[in-house]
């Protein structure tokens, strides 16, 4: 029987780029997704994944959705936690609301899922945990102290649970992109766009398969002495100390 991977948000984006290339690694993956159903319909015909829609924000939702996925699949053996918002604004006028639903869904979601699945892997020596961060949870960034904050704790989350989970044959260990080449980032003003990519070293953004190539990297067994480690893919935009 093969292994079962969850990506959260994983039916747009750099999620969806995951689920492929996992796919096509051999894994039984599960695709989660918050809202769209409409994306997520086209995702699944076309790539033959199943999308499963639950809040990740809502730990009781995750329950259900979880339960659903090993019912279809098998116990999971590989999460990548991947699910996350924005919804900038300078500090002095950033809500409450805008701070926690960001935190929510970009950091709290990692716990919600991340809880759900340990006692498993613990019990079957065999874990592959893979936290999508941000280049913004490396260096701050304007506008963003909700989504930087966020990104940030997952590094310090994955340190931590990487230390847990190392006697266990669980690795815990983060990615985290730069620019990449999605919807979410085209939708960006050009002129905006441009003034970015002319601060990326290597001059173009991502794409959404390198992103994903390490993550499967990370989810194989060639990766079982990698635990607690930061991999940064972002074309030396930002290189961390």
């Amino acid at each position: 029987m093969g292994k079962t991977a969850l990506v959260t948000g994983g039916t747009r984006g750099i999620g969806e780029g995951i689920s492929q290339l996992l796919k096509a690694k051999g894994y039984d993956v599960a695709a989660n997704y918050g809202g769209n159903d409409e994306a997520a319909k086209a995702f699944t015909d076309a790539t033959g994944v199943k999308a499963y829609k639950f809040d990740v924000s809502d730990f009781d939702a995750v329950g259900e959705g979880l339960k659903a996925i090993e019912n279809d699949l098998g116990p999971i053996d590989i999460v990548v936690n991947n699910a996350g918002i924005t919804w900038d604004g300078p500090f002095h006028k950033m809500s409450k609301e805008q701070w926690d639903k960001v935190i929510d869904v970009d950091l709290t979601s990692a716990f919600n899922v991340t809880r759900q699945v340990w006692e498993g892997m613990r019990e079957r020596g065999f874990g592959r945990v893979i936290n999508i961060s941000s280049i913004n949870g490396q260096k701050g960034q304007f506008g963003q102290a909700n989504y930087s904050a966020a990104k940030a704790g997952l590094i310090g989350f994955t340190k931590a649970l990487a230390q847990e989970g190392a006697k266990k044959g669980i690795t815990v260990n983060v990615v985290a992109p730069g620019y990449i080449d999605t919807e979410m980032v085209r939708a960006v003003p050009e002129n905006v766009l441009e003034g970015i990519i002319a601060t990326i070293p290597v001059g173009r953004l991502g794409k959404a398969e390198e992103i994903a190539s390490m993550c499967a990297y990370l989810a194989s067994d060639e990766a079982a002495f990698i635990t607690g480690a930061t991999m940064t893919v972002n074309g030396a935009q930002y290189i961390a100390g």
